[in-house]
């Protein structure tokens, strides 16, 4: 019956130029329940909290910055079973739990005591249903809605989790500044619950393009023979690697060369606008060439801006070589579960995006701790970033090896 509902509804308007087809609803509220998810949630206050959890228990900022990296870990370590489960049992039913799950931890961290144990617990368990309260959770969901406006469609979606990037930091300080810690991670904690539940639990489905995959090009024997999965998967490790790693150490390798610490700060939020503009200007791009080329061109700027940033000792070449990773970061973000739906089709795109997703962040979390350890031995970060550009560029070079998409009953 679902399904024969969501054929009917899609009959009675299959344009997807229109803003009144029905896919487009879904895709307004997954881009502001994403808004209130783990990515805006916990990784852009994060830092806020750092501070008043370090004078409230007298742990260490490393201690601290620990419990981020578990919750990291269990990210990428959960991501394929939370995959599976979007494909098995639908978005919906995934996504709603989790959020009360995600909500309910992090306002707890409103009652930390001195105890390390509850700490890590709480990010460990943050992690595990992280990524169905984010982008992953909704990109299956949307996928099924589009066929020729699904890079439009994916890049809409993540402009909700650069808008939190944008004023989550700036929403918690106010918080903190007149609610105090505990009462602040209560407050921050109810948004899951007030914006994206109902949000997710209204407008969230699966579309007509879940029901007409008579062919699967995503079986893990196919996947795992595949050259454009590899390609695709080398990709995504160098880019997380170099271009999500510096991320973590921007604000320290800019004052180290001379930058004011405001103007760090500023050049940060230039990478937050730059991202925004580049998801945007990515899923315009995939709806019109071919995918793998439109990631070569953010490689190469993900190359470019490393190779910048590993030398620059003014204002001026930091931002020009931040807003060329913050755009390359943003529009990566939109390739991959494109490219994922257009090679292996839609059954397991969750999963697959899951397997993606376990090897963005383990080398998204490798590059920030070998930039640190570069750091420490060498006093510098321009070797290892030089490596990571090069690196990088050649993961660029090997788009140029990607084959053209199969045929399905959807092209």
């Amino acid at each position: 019956m679902a399904a024969a509902s969501n054929t009917v509804e899609f009959a009675s308007d299959t344009s997807e130029r229109s803003w009144g087809y029905p896919g487009w609803k879904v895709t307004l509220a997954a881009a502001l329940a994403s808004a209130a998810g783990f990515g805006s949630i916990l990784v852009y206050s994060f830092g806020a909290f750092i501070k008043p959890l370090a004078l409230e228990f007298g742990w260490s900022r490393q201690t601290i910055s620990a419990a981020f990296a578990c919750a990291s870990f269990t990210l990428g370590l959960c991501s394929p079973a939370i995959g599976y489960f979007l494909d098995r049992y639908g978005p919906r039913r995934v996504i709603l739990p989790c959020i009360v799950i995600f909500a309910t931890a992090f306002a707890s961290l409103s009652l930390l005591r001195n105890n390390l144990v509850q700490l890590f617990a709480t990010f460990i368990l943050l992690g595990a249903v992280g990524n169905a309260t984010a982008q992953m959770g909704y990109a299956r969901a949307i996928s099924t809605w589009f066929e020729r406006r699904r890079g439009a469609a994916l890049a809409l979606m993540m402009v909700g989790s650069s808008v939190g990037m944008l004023v989550m930091p700036v929403f918690a300080q106010v918080l903190l500044a007149n609610f105090g810690w505990r009462r602040s991670y209560a407050m921050i904690g109810s948004l899951p619950i007030l914006i994206a539940f109902p949000l997710a639990a209204l407008f969230v489905r699966e579309g007509p393009h879940a029901v007409v995959q008579s062919v699967d090009q995503g079986t893990p024997i196919r996947v795992l023979r595949s050259r454009a999965y590899w390609i695709l998967l080398v990709a995504v490790v160098v880019g997380a690697m170099g271009n999500t790693g510096i991320i973590t150490q921007l604000s320290a390798l800019l004052t180290d060369r001379g930058i004011r610490p405001i103007e760090a700060g500023y050049v940060i939020a230039g990478v937050g606008a730059s991202s925004l503009l580049g998801r945007l200007a990515t899923g315009w791009l995939l709806d019109r060439f071919f995918a793998p080329h439109v990631y070569m061109i953010l490689l190469i700027g993900t190359a470019a801006g490393m190779g910048l940033l590993s030398s620059a000792q003014n204002l001026g070449t930091a931002i020009v070589a931040c807003i060329l990773l913050g755009f390359a970061m943003g529009g990566e973000s939109d390739v991959t579960p494109y490219v994922l739906s257009r090679y292996f089709g839609l059954r397991r795109l969750g999963l697959l995006y899951g397997w993606t997703w376990t090897a963005y962040a383990t080398a998204a979390a490798m590059g920030s701790l070998l930039l640190g350890t570069a750091f420490d031995q060498s006093g510098s970060y321009t070797g290892l970033l030089l490596m990571f550009s090069c690196a990088t560029f050649l993961g660029a070079v090997l788009m140029l090896g990607m084959p053209a998409y199969p045929l399905s009953p959807e092209r």
